[in-house]
Order: C-alpha cells, then structure tokens, then sequence
C-alpha cells in the first residue's frame, strides 16, 4: 500500500501512465502465477449446509410456534447428539437467555421437520448473528468517514502548495501515504506498547476489549472530522486574501502540509478500528458461520463507499438553496468544505454515542482472555459456557478418544 501510494503514483504522475500501469501489471502476473502453483496445496474446508437457509429455519420455525410456551429448563428443549456436530466438525452451543422468542424453534410441541424443529445450537447460531447486526448497522458511518481519504482529502491537496524545496513537488494522490504510515506505525505502537499499558490498569490480556477499541476509533475518527474542518476554514480564508475564490486552478500558498494532521488521525482512527472490526465479525460469528461475520466486515466498507456519495450530492443539493453556495463544488476554492465536514463531525459523534449503547449491552460469544480476571471470576456481561462431558454411551474406539478429547477439552472455555 505504501508502495502503491508514493512511488507508483509519483511514476504514473512524472513519467506517465504507461510505465505507472506497467508495473503492478507485471506484479499482477506474478501474484497469479503463485496463486496457481499454491491452490493444489490449499486445504479446502468443506462446506456443511447453507448458513442463511439454517438461520431462516430458526425465524421461521419460531413464528409457526409463536403460541408455544418455551420451557424453564433449558434442557427440555430440542438438541441432537454432540456426536453429530464433531462429525461435522463444529462444537454444539449451550443456551443463553437472549433473544427469547427464538427458543420456539426449538421447543418440542410434536411437530417435525427442519422448518418446524430446530437444535438449541442451530438457534444459538442465529442469536450469535442477530445481536451482531445493530454493531454493524453502527459502523457505516466510520466507513463513509474514511472514504474521505481518498476524496476530499487528496483533491485538496490539488489546491495547496505542494512543493518540497525549488525541484520537487509531491503528487497529491501520494498524501495517502501518511495515512498508510500512520495506519502502521500505530498497529505496532499499539500491540507493543499501548497493550502493556492498557493491561496494568484493565488487567485484560488484550489491553482493552474488541468494542473499546472500536469506540476509540470511532472517537478518533469524529476528531478527525473536526480538525479537518478547521484546517479547511484556515484555508479558505487564505484563498480569500488572495482573491483566488473565482479561479478553480489557483493554487493557495499554504501548504499542503497542513493537512497532515486529518491523514495521520484517520491512519490513527483505522489502526484502533478496522483491525477491531475484522477481528469482531470473524471472532463473535459462530464457526460454522465465520464466512458471513467476515462479508459483515467488507460489506461496512462498501456501504461507506455508497454513503459518502449519498451525503456529498445531499449536502451540495441542499446547501446549495435559495441561491446560497453550496458546501462542495468542483472548485474547492469556492466551497465550504469545513461546513460539511462539521456537519461529518456532528454525524459521527451522535454515531458514537448510539454505538456506545449497543455496546455496553453486548455480549460476548466467546472472549477467553476477556472473560477471565486473574483470579478466574467471570466478567460483568460475559456469558460462558458450561463444561459438557461427553455422553455415557460413547464408549471406546480410537474416534471415541477423540471426539472425547474434543468436547471436554477443546470446548470448556467457550462462551457466546
């Protein structure tokens, strides 16, 4: 990335577009290439049914059996012999108290049939994906931040003094090479520092929790919103003093380095939140299911994508009433860019706040090192799993021992 962002766009911008696609043609190429001779070695996992399809029998089944009382005692409800699921290579899921209604779906009233009866672990397989979603509703508004980078960020840099001494002007697509450096600096000052801090006060082996660090940054990413809107009123009020509103191609005296501080904050923001957010839909998905958590990931990426240009032609169409000027134009040096990125500001903060709330009423799936103190009491808002021991009449057999060894040692620290 760091590549692609300076020295590539420094040779597509002074050598010229053919030599600039030549390259990661040529890189393209070779990474086919080793794509082919890896794939025969790839270990392929198989599939086991339609995840959608069994989370649509959970919803459906619930609401035929709406009237049906759901029994006190969890183990009452239906659930097929563990024996099954190792052979299918996933664990069973003891029931939690969340998402009641769900446990219709699995409460015997005679009727049969995947769409009428279902496993407590196929509901909780449900519940684990439904509670995701108001996170992810909550990360949109992130996504759309940072798709500021590579738009509103670089085609300011076209109205701004780029030159670094009297022979080198910086191409503005390479300002995103700040982000990228700072995106990485912080992941290493985060995992080589910050963790040991956090750990002395938190007492978390991970320093802070998944969603603390989406909220942390959330919070940067709103503070970066700020600062670019500052920078932008310093900006325009030095085109004014310049006349230089009326001339789209002028270029202000100030430097382009003032932008630093909104490309290192978003590096900044990106480190604490994409990283959280891969982790999260990967980690809190149930395994059968972590194909999905991780699309739940990429998707909040092309949403920003949609919502960005969503609230440009909405502001630019709003703002631009009643004979007023719009906050952006095609000509920055008339826009009022820092109106709309105040308005970005405002967004992301009352965004923060709602993800806050959805946060502090999550529960974790399975967070070993979260769930645990070091002196073994279960955290506030974790629930964990019970120990299973494995059925009496599963007796003997070198696949005995295993499925033995799989369900009372690989499994007693799960939580949902």
């Amino acid at each position: 990335m760091l590549f692609a962002d300076s020295f590539l766009i420094y040779i597509q911008d002074r050598v010229g577009f053919t030599l600039g696609y030549a390259i990661p043609t040529v890189g393209l190429i070779i990474s086919v290439i080793l794509f082919l001779i890896g794939t025969p070695f790839y270990r392929h996992k198989v599939q086991n049914g339609n995840p959608f399809n069994r989370m649509a029998q959970v919803i459906v089944a619930a609401v035929r059996k709406w009237r049906v009382n759901v029994p006190s005692d969890p183990s009452k409800l239906h659930e097929v012999d563990p024996k099954e699921y190792i052979a299918k290579g996933r664990f069973p899921i003891s029931h939690t108290p969340i998402l009641r209604f769900l446990d219709k779906a699995a409460a015997k009233d005679g009727s049969t049939g995947q769409w009428k009866l279902c496993s407590v672990t196929q509901v909780e397989e449900t519940k684990l994906m439904l509670k995701m979603l108001p996170i992810w509703v909550f990360l949109f508004v992130p996504s759309t931040l940072i798709s500021h980078v590579t738009t509103l960020f670089v085609k300011q840099g076209t109205t701004l003094n780029r030159h670094m001494g009297p022979h080198f002007e910086i191409p503005a697509g390479s300002l995103t090479s700040f982000f990228a450096l700072s995106m990485v600096v912080s992941i290493i000052v985060y995992d080589k520092v910050l963790v040991k801090i956090f750990r002395r006060f938190t007492g978390n082996p991970r320093g802070i929790t998944i969603l603390q660090r989406m909220g942390l940054g959330i919070f940067v990413h709103m503070v970066c919103m700020a600062v670019a809107s500052l920078t932008d009123v310093k900006g325009i009020s030095v085109v004014k003093a310049h006349g230089f509103e009326g001339d789209r191609k002028a270029v202000s005296p100030l430097t382009v380095f003032i932008l630093l501080p909104q490309f290192l904050l978003g590096g900044i923001a990106e480190a604490f939140l994409e990283t959280a957010k891969l982790e999260f839909f990967y980690d809190q998905a149930p395994e059968s299911m972590q194909s999905i958590g991780t699309a739940l990931y990429a998707s909040t990426l092309g949403f920003g994508g949609f919502f960005t240009t969503l609230f440009l032609k909405g502001t630019t169409k709003i703002s631009g009433r009643k004979g007023h000027t719009s906050w952006v134009l095609n000509n920055l040096n008339a826009s009022r860019i820092y109106y709309y990125y105040a308005f970005m500001a405002i967004l992301s903060f009352v965004n923060f706040i709602f993800f806050l709330v959805v946060s502090k009423l999550y529960v974790y799936k399975r967070e070993t090192n979260e769930a645990f103190s070091n002196d073994s009491h279960v955290r506030p808002g974790t629930l964990t799993v019970e120990r299973r021991e494995l059925p009496a009449d599963i007796k003997g057999g070198a696949d005995d021992i295993e499925t033995r060894n799989v369900l009372n040692n690989g499994y007693p620290s799960r939580e949902v």
